[in-house]
């Protein structure tokens, strides 16, 4: 870690445990077969199910469906930390634990979660969620899909596009317009007829995550399938959305900090000019810039962790968190690449992958302008 950084005293044994656990299973299961699910677009199923058996998956749901049973929000900081380390954007398991997970955790009935929630914890069951459409990003008020009910099924039609786990996925929870008022979350299970996975979209980074368009026409969705009550989907995304952008803070400020990491070698190492290129004084002004600005972010980060692990955050710092350490990370890898120099052009550097793979962290979860506008209406 950064030596300037002040240490970090928000984990205890079993959480190093973990990311020990966490550190074995990226180096055995995921990073010889990266380069492979990059070309592919695509992870293995395979490497879900190790996950499972490795206890990555359902870290907090009840042991009786498979899960840890462990609530403690620090396990999943653990996980998305050393995943954002290494590099590595899929297989995506956080937003199969922190994104799906809380809302099957809270809002399914008893017979549901006997349905799903054995599977989703041993990786047979990958999850996703279906928000985004062609004319739908962060204005929820413009989702067009419909979910008209017919006795003991809705009839689901619509489009949905950028589905991360959407080419895999098994359990899907779509979100769709039941009346003139609501939103309501349906779970759309693989292979219902009348749904369509479209292309794989063609994206500038995060290569291995599968990204994809949605369709469905006339989907018969059981009512059992109706995520906690009709109308109410809004409350329960904008109760959720403080994990998922606490998600992406935490993995943003990871991985900045891991590419500072590696550019401080290569700073001291490579000579110009007759000296290592970090002893140049405007580059060693830059580092110091560097250097502060993520050892501020960590602070206030940890200081979030660990408000949302006390169930005290507020929504308003977790926008704060998402915008500032998504947006100081490509300033980060931006900067961090130039120091490379012509090496910093080519793939085999991690800084190049990382210029195209945290590109998107500003914009999925809520860009930074909505963040702004989020924090900014509370203020006045």
């Amino acid at each position: 870690m950064i030596t300037s950084a002040p240490p970090r005293d928000i984990f205890d044994d079993d959480h190093r445990a973990y990311r020990d656990l966490v550190r074995t299973f990226i180096d055995k299961e995921i990073l010889p077969n990266y380069p492979r699910w990059e070309s592919d677009g695509s992870t293995d199923r395979e490497v879900w199910l190790r996950a499972g058996r490795h206890g990555l998956l359902g870290i907090d749901v009840d042991p009786e469906y498979g899960g840890g049973g462990n609530p403690d929000y620090r396990f999943h900081v653990v996980l998305s930390e050393e995943l954002a380390r290494a590099g590595v954007h899929a297989p995506a398991l956080p937003l199969h634990n922190e994104i799906v997970g809380p809302y099957l955790r809270t809002l399914c009935t008893a017979e549901q979660r006997r349905r799903w929630l054995p599977g989703f914890c041993a990786g047979e069951l990958i999850g996703a969620i279906a928000i985004t459409e062609p004319e739908a990003g962060s204005d929820l008020g413009n989702i067009r899909s419909t979910a008209v009910r017919r006795g003991d099924h809705y009839l689901l039609n619509g489009q949905k596009t950028f589905i991360s786990n959407g080419h895999l996925a098994d359990l899907l929870l779509v979100v769709a317009r039941t009346d003139d008022a609501g939103l309501s979350m349906l779970v759309v299970e693989r292979d219902m007829p009348g749904f369509e996975r479209g292309r794989r979209i063609g994206k500038l980074g995060m290569k291995a995550l599968d990204t994809v368009e949605l369709y469905f026409h006339d989907v018969p969705v059981p009512v059992a399938n109706l995520l906690g009550r009709e109308g109410r989907a809004t409350g329960y995304l904008l109760r959720h959305l403080r994990q998922e952008r606490m998600w992406i803070a935490v993995a943003a400020l990871a991985a900045a900090e891991r590419v500072f990491e590696e550019t401080l070698e290569y700073t001291r190492q490579r000579q110009v000019f007759g000296q290592p290129v970090g002893r140049h004084q405007h580059n060693r002004f830059l580092l110091a810039e560097l250097a502060t600005a993520l050892a501020v972010a960590r602070s206030f980060t940890d200081r979030c962790v660990t408000e949302f692990a006390a169930g005290r955050l507020t929504t308003e710092s977790a926008a704060m968190a998402k915008w500032w350490n998504t947006e100081l990370c490509q300033r980060v890898v931006d900067r961090c690449l130039q120091l490379h120099g012509g090496y910093g052009f080519t793939t085999e550097f991690p800084v190049a992958r990382a210029f195209v793979d945290t590109r998107v962290q500003t914009i999925y979860g809520g860009t930074t302008e909505v963040m702004k506008e989020m924090i900014g209406n509370s203020l006045c």
